[in-house]
């Protein structure tokens, strides 16, 4: 069945409005269970519920129009630059989260020590006070108290390795798509999902490590901070990467996708290289350095 000569419009759906309102109540419900009322749980666990029904919903009517050979050529290039815009939005939002880093370690941190515009902060707020990255970083009033740094050459060191062999198999699968040998196919993206979620299992152990035995919390001032708001947010996007290999690895013991036509796959895999990429800035300058 030959693809359509025509840029495909769909047809009217109601999975966006679906999606507003499964939004509304999770962040309603999120909100309210902050401010510690009563109907603020059930609330967004029934927004976050009908987000899934939504998304489940939405993409497979994608799937199935994909699967009929709905779209042509110019559709396949919207969806590539959609997804090229929204790795570049991720990439902005974990920039943000290193510049954070960069700021507190290289200006924020000496100004506090008494370096440059710093030196009557340090003489008359905090004397004493010792610019050093991360021992003293829990601040001049040693909120949170002492804490231990997390070392590089454990876990983490684990973790890298994972990592960067995942990407090697989600590669291999690649190849072995665009050369129609599915076995290989469905066999490297196993070997990645499998890596994936030893990865975020090796995370969890982490980070109860760093609450029970290091006292690295996320009120050890500015490194805990960082610390877990970049390596959370990673760990996060680790496992939406892994849900989205594994959508993929099912369609692939279906049937789905040709060596010519397999955007879902690449679009996957660009998602996968992304997180890989970003965790070898968090290896080397939040652990490491």
């Amino acid at each position: 069945m030959t693809a359509q000569t025509q840029y495909y419009v769909p047809h009217g759906s109601h999975w966006p409005i679906v999606g507003s309102v499964a939004l509304f109540m999770t962040f309603v419900g999120l909100s309210a269970m902050l401010n510690e009322a009563s109907f603020g749980l059930p609330l967004m666990g029934a927004g976050i519920a009908i987000l899934l029904v939504m998304m489940f919903g939405w993409f497979g009517t994608v799937v199935r129009e994909s699967e009929a050979n709905a779209y042509n050529d110019q559709v396949d290039r919207s969806f590539r630059w959609g997804m090229f815009w929204f790795i570049f939005s991720e990439v902005m939002f974990f920039a943000a989260f290193f510049g954070a880093l960069f700021y507190a370690r290289t200006f924020s941190l000496p100004w506090l020590g008494g370096e440059g515009d710093g030196a009557a902060t340090n003489m008359y707020l905090w004397p004493g006070f010792e610019a050093l990255w991360p021992s003293n970083a829990n601040g001049p009033s040693q909120i949170g108290g002492e804490f231990r740094q997390m070392g590089a050459w454990g876990i983490p060191a684990i973790n890298t390795l994972i990592l960067l062999t995942s990407g090697v198999t989600v590669t291999w699968a690649h190849h072995g798509l665009r050369a129609n040998r599915r076995a290989t196919l469905i066999f490297g993206l196993f070997l990645t999902v499998a890596l994936g979620l030893v990865f975020v299992g090796l995370q969890a152990y982490e980070y109860i490590h760093a609450y029970t035995d290091l006292n690295l919390t996320l009120g050890a001032g500015i490194y805990g901070s960082t610390f877990f708001m970049l390596t959370g947010f990673h760990g996060l996007h680790v496992t939406i990467g892994a849900i989205m290999l594994i959508v993929i690895l099912a369609r692939s013991i279906a049937g789905h996708f040709t060596p010519d036509r397999h955007f879902a796959f690449e679009a996957a895999a660009w998602y996968w290289h992304f997180v890989d990429v970003v965790w070898l800035g968090l290896f080397f300058f939040v652990y490491w350095l």
